[in-house]
């Protein structure tokens, strides 16, 4: 036999609301939690958290009274919740409507001018063409744009930074290997070779 289907969350609290409403009592949670398996199925365990949220949902009252906690529901509330629910949907579904009314005042108010004449047809035709020629143009600039005055001069500059940049490091690399050689008493092949310096090693130009 396939094992029998727990309730879901909702078939939970429709049948706490159903304790309530039935028995027009007042209860403690450990009434509800020998009530509610017996006579709705609904596992001890699971009770207290159905009844908040039903308290959380202003559909179960609740009062602190010393150390206890009591939930009562009647149905008198719970009718009122509904009509304030519903008349809040209704008040929704107005706003709803007037807003879907003014948007198609203003498709159809958008849509003159717009009708596919044969003047229009052409019109997009030949902006289209202008789209194309101006991306060609673009593309065309893009090319030539290393012989731009501007960007040569950019790459000028920077060369130039480059350049005084490694011929600092040069003269650095030069100090230490004057250094190393005075203090250690290498000399200056070795120092290259152990330090990866290639013979050719000088100012750039």
């Amino acid at each position: 036999m396939s094992k029998k289907k727990g309730l879901s969350a909702e078939e939970k609290r429709t049948r706490m609301m159903e304790i309530f409403f039935e028995t027009k009592d007042v209860f403690q949670l450990k009434d509800l939690e020998k009530i509610a398996p017996k006579e709705k199925g609904i596992t001890a365990m699971s009770v207290k958290e159905v009844v908040q949220s039903l308290v959380d949902d202003g559909m179960v009252d609740c009062e602190r009274i010393g150390t206890s906690n009591y939930y009562w529901a009647f149905p008198s509330k719970a009718l009122h919740a509904r009509k304030r629910k519903l008349e809040v949907l209704e008040s929704q579904l107005s706003e709803g409507s007037q807003k879907h009314a003014n948007l198609q005042k203003s498709i159809e108010k958008a849509k003159i001018g717009r009708q596919d004449t044969e003047e229009r047809a052409m019109l997009v035709k030949e902006l289209s063409s202008f789209r194309e020629q101006r991306e060609q143009l673009k593309a065309e600039v893009e090319k030539y744009k290393e012989c731009d005055p501007q960007v040569v001069e950019e790459i000028r500059e920077a060369n130039k930074v480059a350049k005084e940049a490694a011929n600092r490091w040069t003269d650095n690399i030069f100090a230490i290997r004057s250094w190393a050689k005075r203090k250690f008493g290498f000399e200056e092949n070795k120092i290259d070779k152990n330090f990866g310096i290639p013979e050719d090693f000088d100012y750039v130009d």
